[in-house]
């Protein structure tokens, strides 16, 4: 990668992330921690606004417009193949911000890169077992509680169609077997428990921060589920 494509990257990466550490730029190109100085040192000479906090990394100062990103054609036919994905595994409210966040990428497209999308858009086809449909409209819930550490409250019924209320700490999502699981600190079991999304049937992101001072690393969760990945 020559340097010009490398500023280029750093300064995709440093919009797409709030922080961005010295390290994960140097990891990710390949590049002593010195030659990610003076390429922060560049992009500043270029009128890019750079800053850096300490512990957290460099992010670009708050308020600086930056013009549209541009995408190659296989980076556009990518994000077209992951709609695919997107409309078979996630749910209803799901694929609707995917639709709308698409829409606004086609939408910074050159024109032959638009029509040759549509060719591609119409030769492409997911087939899923009709026992596999996801009709929920849970995940964005689920996601922001996670991200935000906020306290969920749900309806849910278990496999032998008992009903409980649950006041659960989701840790983080996993997809496996088929469905979408939710791994939180239940406050009626004291514990942590699987619950799958397809059973849940309310809920409600209290917005009420997490109770638990700490919670286990979802990667250790995953170890004591009955799978092999």
């Amino acid at each position: 990668m020559n340097r010009i494509d490398r500023l280029l990257g750093i300064l995709t990466l440093l919009q797409s992330k709030k922080f961005v550490p010295a390290e994960k730029i140097a990891d990710k190109y390949h590049i002593s921690i010195r030659t990610v100085y003076r390429d922060i040192k560049s992009l500043g000479e270029l009128g890019i606004p750079v800053s850096f906090e300490a512990n957290r990394g460099y992010f670009i100062v708050q308020g600086y417009f930056l013009p549209p990103v541009s995408f190659t054609t296989e980076e556009a036919n990518t994000l077209l193949l992951i709609e695919v994905l997107v409309n078979g595994f996630t749910d209803k409210s799901t694929r609707r911000y995917y639709a709308s966040a698409l829409d606004k990428i086609k939408a910074v497209l050159r024109g032959h890169q638009k029509e040759k999308l549509e060719l591609l858009n119409d030769k492409i086809r997911f087939q899923k077992p009709d026992c596999f449909n996801i009709n929920y409209e849970y995940l964005p819930i689920l996601q922001q509680a996670v991200a935000n550490s906020t306290i969920l409250e749900m309806s849910y019924q278990k496999a032998d169609n008992e009903s409980s209320k649950r006041t659960i700490e989701p840790i983080g999502l996993i997809f496996y077997a088929f469905n979408w699981h939710v791994i939180g600190w239940c406050h009626s079991r004291r514990d942590y428990r699987d619950f799958r999304v397809s059973r849940i049937t309310a809920l409600k992101d209290t917005g009420e921060p997490f109770r638990k001072k700490s919670h286990i690393e979802l990667n250790e969760y995953m170890k004591q589920l009955p799978v092999s990945y």
